[in-house]
């Protein structure tokens, strides 16, 4: 049975076609927004809102902050990758990071202007990842929210 909450996330992103948008209106963070898509997509065994390459997708505010650190350098010519390598604790680790390459087979979507990419090697593992900058008190920095992620180390910077 299709949950009402899950309905309603769907129904506001579709309304404002913007994850961060519906978050503000529901008062949830864009990953849990994120994850309660892929909850509702898993239910209905359909894929229901387009995703970014590969299935990841950059917040409004980690496109925001992606796109003033390019522009603070002057550059517009680079993108910003996500890739998986071997390495860290549990296996595999997250590499975030501007790049002026383009590689063979590598995935595309813009947001806002940033182009993210992903290579093939790694697009099976972070399909339907949400890249999301946070900046409070606590912790600062890009974030990676994988449902591919099976478990991480303790200190979260690497998964499995």
């Amino acid at each position: 049975m299709l949950d009402v909450k899950r309905l309603k996330v769907l129904r506001e992103v579709a309304r404002s076609g913007s994850f961060s948008a519906a978050a503000e209106e529901l008062g949830y963070t864009q990953p849990a927004i994120s994850q309660q898509i892929s909850a509702l997509e898993r239910e209905a065994g359909t894929r229901l809102l387009q995703r970014g390459a590969r299935g990841v997708t950059l917040t409004d505010a980690a496109a925001a902050k992606a796109k003033a650190l390019l522009d603070q350098e002057g550059r517009d010519d680079m993108h910003l990758r996500i890739a998986v390598q071997p390495g860290g604790c549990a296996g595999l680790k997250y590499q975030l990071f501007f790049d002026e390459r383009t590689l063979d087979g590598d995935l595309f979507r813009d947001f806002g202007g940033i182009q993210v990419a992903v290579d093939r090697m790694s697009a099976p593992y972070v399909t339907n990842a949400v890249i999301d900058f946070v900046d409070s008190i606590e912790k600062q920095g890009f974030t990676i929210d994988n449902p591919n992620a099976t478990g991480s180390c303790a200190c979260g910077d690497s998964f499995h």
